[in-house]
């Protein structure tokens, strides 16, 4: 690279194309060297530590890529926003209830996260949100008592009975009714071992919200009361004598919602529930609104399924506000507010680090000036195209290249073309389309046949990686996320590709990217270079990813690394998880490791006694057999 091309790109014309410093929350930013860093504050002021530092150390402790780093500071400084945020809107607004923030345990049910969040939200009285009896179990364990456990989904008696027993503990313990069926085994346990509980009830508001999760809200949605359930509900704890038990309104509009206003509208719904059941002489205290707090994973700042279109002051200001202004008309005591943000509590923390093992090109070999003598009729009109290209139309050329060598093609399949003449015909298509994709810049207008065509030439990326492992959302639900080197970042990016993953599956890929506050199907990258490794990382991926994984290919859980900024510049290393060895692997589908040794030692025994090995050959087969189901799922260099 010549010392003008240096000149010509900036740390700062990187950071814009990646859209860091938009979707990074404050959390990430370029080093002058070009590596990426990550930050933290300490008493008002900034440390940053760069990620290839970070991997150089992982690397170091005998961890090879890839790796799930989580950063415990970000995590304690989204926990420490979200309350600080509540509190300032409520303090400003004369709100006169609490704000109770609430951790959905589902979002990310790893021990060393869920550890964390309790221990740096204690001061803040941070709960947790259970949808399952593991979950429950998990949080029992952990939880300080003046914090709200939140128990939502299905629950038989075994559920309620260990709720029930927390409550006896003196924890805040709110069973939220889904269902119309849960309410008798809840009132027939609480009279059988003689304890009240605290009851909440989930409501169906009727407003809709955008975004990719819309069907947690609505009459169609598959957790909630209707109104006709809700009075039954009331009812019956009246008729009980129980209606104290009642104090609790819940309602999840739902997750990364992206419009302010669908916020505003579901929360106002959600107050006239509450308020009338206030009128119904229900002592109730809490107001749980449930998810919703997006992510801003475009940078955006807009109403996109992968952004949001308000800062966390206007969300918590506008929650604050509109519960004011429809409760302070009709003399309704302030609740306390609750919000179960797991998305925006722990996506920053985490991201997904690998490397990239190889790249395949889609650029044509050398050609010769002229078709060959003997040249099939249709390769030498692909040549005539190719030496046209100046003068004709884009489109037109592009069209009769792409005619003529799908002709070859079909020529080739009735045994009237041989192989190398249909490779000559490829190439020549080839760098006709290269040519083309080069001059679309200078268009005023990109014809629609050819909008595609420099997508179809980018370059393919082997990352060291599985998709459905990792980032199962970017598959299953069109989830993207931001996709950027860690280093060299001074230089300017001179590649356009995608990224595959190590599965034998054409879904094992990143086709989506997110650059310059917007998206695109290709991501810039740099050439590889020999002997060096080229390191990226996927961000913001710290909600739902760790614990959706499947075993495609039987590649298993990554290595994870925990670490923790310090105020001199450094970084401690918290947590070592070693990835899933390959018996793991094999044993999670119900494969025995020793069997399977022992029933190769065999086969390899017999070899010796057939003369096809001698016994010093049987033992390094069986060494390389037993080393590899300790090794690693992934690719070791």
């Amino acid at each position: 690279m010549t010392s003008k091309a240096k000149k010509s790109w900036t740390i700062d014309d990187a950071a814009a194309l990646y859209g860091i410093r938009d979707w990074g929350g404050g959390f990430f930013d370029l080093a002058e060297n070009g590596d990426v860093t990550v930050k933290a504050r300490f008493n008002g002021k900034e440390v940053a530590v760069s990620l290839m530092e970070i991997v150089a150390g992982i690397e170091e402790r005998g961890h090879g890529m890839p790796v799930l780093l989580r950063v415990e500071n970000l995590l304690d400084a989204r926990i420490a926003l979200l309350n600080e945020t509540f509190r300032a809107a409520i303090a400003k607004a004369g709100y006169r209830g609490e704000y109770r923030g609430v951790f959905p345990v589902k979002v990310n049910q790893q021990a060393h996260v869920i550890e964390e969040i309790i221990r740096f939200g204690a001061p803040y009285g941070h709960g947790l949100e259970a949808g399952s009896k593991a979950e429950l179990v998990l949080a029992l364990a952990a939880l300080h008592e003046d914090a709200l456990l939140i128990c939502n989904g299905y629950k038989d008696q075994e559920f309620i009975d260990l709720g029930l027993w927390a409550r006896k503990l003196g924890y805040r313990c709110f069973f939220v009714i889904e269902s119309p069926s849960e309410l008798p085994i809840i009132l027939e346990r609480s009279r059988a071992l003689g304890i009240r509980p605290l009851i909440g009830a989930r409501v169906k508001v009727s407003a809709k919200v955008g975004g990719l999760w819309t069907e947690t809200s609505g009459d169609r949605s598959s957790f909630g009361l209707s109104t006709t359930q809700l009075i039954a509900v009331v009812d019956t704890l009246k008729s009980e004598g129980m209606l104290d038990t009642l104090q609790l309104l819940h309602c999840h509009l739902g997750s990364q919602i992206p419009d302010i206003q669908d916020i505003r509208i579901g929360v106002q719904e959600a107050c006239r529930y509450y308020a009338d059941l206030v009128r119904e002489g229900a002592p109730m205290a809490y107001l749980d609104l449930g998810g919703g707090l997006a992510v801003d994973y475009m940078g955006a700042r807009a109403n996109h399924v992968h952004s949001q279109n308000y800062s966390l002051d206007e969300y918590c200001s506008d929650i604050v506000e509109v519960v004011m202004t429809t409760l302070d008309p009709q003399e309704i005591a302030h609740p306390h507010i609750v919000t179960e943000s797991g998305r925006a509590t722990v996506a920053y923390a985490s991201m997904l680090l690998f490397n990239v093992l190889d790249v395949m090109h889609f650029e044509a070999a050398p050609l010769p000036e002229a078709p060959p003598e003997g040249a099939h009729e249709l390769v030498k009109n692909l040549f005539a195209v190719m030496g046209n290209l100046a003068a004709a139309d884009l489109q037109e050329s592009y069209n009769d290249a792409l005619y003529y060598r799908d002709e070859i093609r079909d020529l080739f399949k009735r045994g009237q073309v041989n192989l190398r003449e249909r490779s000559l015909a490829e190439n020549v298509f080839l760098s006709i389309a290269q040519h083309i994709a080069a001059r679309l810049d200078a268009l005023a207008k990109i014809p629609t046949g050819l909008s595609d065509l420099r997508e179809s030439l980018a370059d393919i990326y082997y990352g060291n990686f599985s998709v459905f492992q990792s980032l199962p959302d970017t598959w299953a639900i069109g989830q993207v996320f931001p996709v950027v080197p860690l280093h060299r970042h001074d230089e300017r990016p001179t590649r356009e590709g995608i990224i595959s993953d190590l599965t034998c599956d054409c879904d094992g890929k990143l086709d989506a990217f997110i650059a310059g506050s917007g998206e695109r199907k290709t991501l810039p990258l740099h050439p590889l270079r020999p002997e060096e490794e080229y390191y990226l990382g996927v961000f913001l991926m710290g909600a739902y990813q760790e614990t959706l994984g499947d075993l495609h290919n039987l590649f298993g859980d990554t290595h994870v690394i925990s670490v923790r900024i310090n105020e001199n510049g450094g970084f401690d290393v918290i947590k070592e998880i070693s990835g899933d060895t390959i018996a793991d692997v094999l044993s999670y589908v119900e494969y025995n490791p020793q069997t399977l040794f022992d029933g190769f030692r065999d086969t390899a025994e017999a070899a010796v006694r057939k003369g096809k090995i001698t016994v010093g050959e049987r033992q390094r087969i069986l060494e390389d057999f037993s080393a590899s189901l300790r090794g690693y799922t992934y690719y070791e260099r």
